[in-house]
């Protein structure tokens, strides 16, 4: 895809790399359309096919079980065959999950549905941040990643939206025949586009230079970067990539253990503290605390746009006042909304208290954890193996993400839990969580605002 804005040796063409940035992103558009379509589908789909607790976290987490297997099998991908290629195949099977989910007879073909959208989610949360931040300069790494944070809570006000209008369609038992049903297929129009989109976009230049294509490599760095800092870049790169291993077994070695170490907590802690139980369950949540059908619905598309709100602050402060400042501030007010929101729940607070303490949380996890865990991930691992470390790390994120929200209903329904909790004990479960976090940043995770990919990478071999 091109830019009409020409580049010069010194400057280059950052207009061509957002262009880059957003075809990239229109994957983490999908990521969320995908995930949080089921929100407004949950409540028909259980009354369809007649669901208890444990089958209702199964329809809303079997997604999630695809979102593992493609994490497993995109680093893989990305690095052997590109990034672009990675992000190709999360297109196709996007399309086919949304076409078929809305068919389903039975909970088991529902399910097999969602697993594959689940892959294609799987793929695309590693390789889109991880082609933005192999794209970007390094002044603007930090933001034009978190881009990919905004059209996923973008795709997610979108569907939410698309749930409440196609739910005021028919009355409730057109809806739980074939509401939900136009709810899933109407992701393959932004699937199909994500597809052709990507067309027109190159390969990144890392991989291009991994694989000796210096000249392409080149080419595109001096058009993102001007022809002066390309040609340096590009030196340090090929250094880089010379002394590295291409065997993931090197985040073992002394330096990079730690590095490991970070990933995998962050990638845990950021779905541990409970943000899909919100983007997943929202409207049964307003609706067991008293809402109807109509209000839930619509509180949750405020809940949206409170995420994309949010996320603005962050893309505008993650490269300005660093990664650690922005995860510090908002983990704590994370931790404060469900301790309030579990207080709540227990003392039977009326709807303003509640919606008020979730879009706390979600503003404070929308401003620091939701972007700046991706951003991390996406810097701090080497060149080589880059793909399939953020799949290590992005594996246990979904497989985090699963046991949150199976596991959900399943406690919020749980007799013993409801008689002595009154509802607020997941809520103040995820506050624990988020301490665990505060603690991990504080101790563990360096910053990384202003640094390149290399620079990073030759601070943990030093260490």
């Amino acid at each position: 895809m091109d830019s009409d804005s020409p580049h010069t040796a010194t400057t280059g063409n950052i207009r061509y790399a957002i262009t880059l940035t957003i075809v990239a992103a229109a994957g983490g558009l999908l990521f969320g359309y995908d995930t949080a379509v089921i929100s407004g589908a949950i409540g028909f789909l259980r009354s369809y096919f007649g669901l208890d607790a444990a089958q209702t976290g199964w329809a809303a987490s079997s997604a999630l079980v695809g979102c593992i297997l493609g994490a497993a099998v995109a680093g893989e991908i990305s690095d052997r065959q590109g990034r672009k290629a990675a992000l190709i195949v999360s297109a196709i099977l996007y399309f086919v999950s949304a076409v078929w989910s809305g068919l389903p007879s039975t909970l088991t073909e529902f399910a097999i549905a969602r697993m594959i959208g689940g892959v294609g989610v799987g793929i695309a949360s590693i390789v889109s941040p991880l082609y933005i931040a192999e794209i970007a300069p390094a002044r603007l790494r930090g933001t034009l990643v978190s881009y990919n944070q905004m059209a996923i809570v973008l795709g997610i006000l979108g569907v939410y939206f698309v749930n409440y209008y196609v739910a005021g369609i028919g009355n409730e038992e057109w809806n739980i025949n074939y509401g939900w049903r136009w709810m899933f297929v109407s992701e393959a129009f932004p699937a199909l586009l994500f597809f052709v989109m990507l067309m027109f976009i190159p390969e990144s230049p890392r991989f291009l230079a991994q694989r000796g294509r210096n000249e392409a490599s080149f080419a595109l760095l001096a058009r993102i970067n001007g022809e002066q800092q390309a040609t340096e870049e590009l030196q340090v790169i090929r250094d880089t990539i010379a002394h590295e291993g291409d065997s993931a077994l090197q985040l073992l070695k002394p330096g990079l253990r730690k590095v490991l170490v970070i990933g995998i907590g962050l990638a845990i802690l950021q779905q541990i503290t409970g943000i899909n139980v919100f983007m997943y369950y929202a409207p049964e949540i307003f609706k067991q605390l008293g809402s109807g059908t109509d209000v839930a619905l619509l509180q949750t598309v405020v809940v949206g746009a409170c995420n994309v709100l949010f996320t603005l602050v962050a893309i505008r402060m993650v490269d300005r006042w660093g990664r650690r400042p922005l995860m510090i501030m908002g983990t704590t007010g994370m931790a404060i909304s469900l301790t309030g929101l579990g207080t709540a729940a227990y003392y039977g607070s009326t709807q303003v208290w509640v919606l008020g303490f979730i879009l706390g949380y979600i503003a404070s996890f929308a401003m620091s954890v939701g972007p700046v865990v991706w951003v991390i991930l996406s810097e701090i691992f080497p060149t080589k193996i880059r793909g399939r470390a953020m799949s290590v790390a992005t594996l246990l994120l979904w497989a985090s993400n699963y046991l949150i929200s199976q596991t959900f209903p399943m406690i919020n329904e749980n007799p013993w839990l409801v008689q002595v909790f009154h509802h607020a004990f997941p809520f103040r479960l995820y506050a624990l969580f988020c301490l665990v976090l505060i603690a991990m940043i504080v101790f563990l995770v360096p910053e990384t605002k202003g640094r390149t990919l290399e620079e990073i990478e030759k601070s943990w071999t030093r260490a």
